[in-house]
């Protein structure tokens, strides 16, 4: 999501110097969802900017097939249809339900610091829910309201998330950023009806494995897409950007 500029530009020059940043257009870009009457979609851009990446593009860097509903009767798998501009899936969420999905073949790239070659990946992931009903963490990096509405809970391997920056903003711009507390909560005032999605990020430099190569760094990036029922009004979503050339 698009942050005020000091606060991002100051988010980016971190991520370059530990070299969790992407060398492309994708690096300050996110995965959300939205749904309509008849299916949900994923989406890849930028939900404040209206930026809504395609195909040909940077699209075709995922390879997204499946996404998971949860509900209170167990998970099911929904496929996902690549399109020209989302990956549609074959549902979409009721009250108390999530839809979740984690893209972990985005390619990865090489960085280099203090003379050293690092293999770094990129991990962005994504949940909606059609309510403030409290969810069960299951993402890597993970966000999930509380069941209080206005109030959300971060955690990464399962585990509470503090001092985590997350942002939440509507298509209009409009946004707001909060800071997890030792439980990995923040709250958010939620004046607009329509739809609000938050996004959090995670730097980690511990180094991991994924399809048998290792990794010396990963960037997560994990969005929460909930839909307000109640306030004012949204304000008018913002001319939609045009998606970047592919590369």
């Amino acid at each position: 999501m698009h942050l005020p500029s000091i606060a991002r530009l100051s988010a980016l020059t971190t991520a370059l110097l530990t070299g969790a940043l992407l060398a492309n257009a994708a690096s300050a870009h996110q995965i959300w969802l939205e749904q309509n009457d008849k299916a949900a979609s994923v989406y890849f851009g930028e939900f404040g900017e209206n930026l809504r990446e395609a195909s040909p593009g940077l699209l075709d860097k995922f390879t997204l097939n499946t996404a998971t509903l949860v509900s209170r009767t167990g998970n099911k798998t929904l496929q996902a249809n690549k399109t020209a501009g989302a990956f549609v899936l074959n549902g979409k969420v009721a009250s108390g339900e999530s839809i979740i999905v984690e893209e972990t073949n985005y390619p990865g790239w090489e960085a280099k610091k203090d003379g050293k070659t690092t293999w770094n990946v990129y991990i962005p992931a994504a949940r909606i829910v059609a309510d403030h009903s409290a969810q069960t963490p299951a993402l890597t990096l993970d966000i999930v309201p509380t069941g209080t509405a206005g109030q959300f809970k971060v955690t990464y391997k399962g585990q509470p998330l503090p001092k985590a920056k997350v942002g939440a903003v509507i298509p209009s711009g409009w946004s707001r950023e909060a800071v997890s507390d030792a439980q990995g909560l923040v709250s958010f005032p939620l004046p607009w009806k329509g739809t609000y999605v938050l996004e959090v990020h995670h730097n980690d430099a511990a180094g991991g494995e994924r399809d048998g190569k290792k990794y010396d760094a990963a960037s997560l990036v994990t969005t929460l897409s909930v839909q307000q029922a109640e306030g004012v009004a949204g304000l008018p979503a913002s001319a939609a950007a045009a998606p970047s050339k592919a590369q």
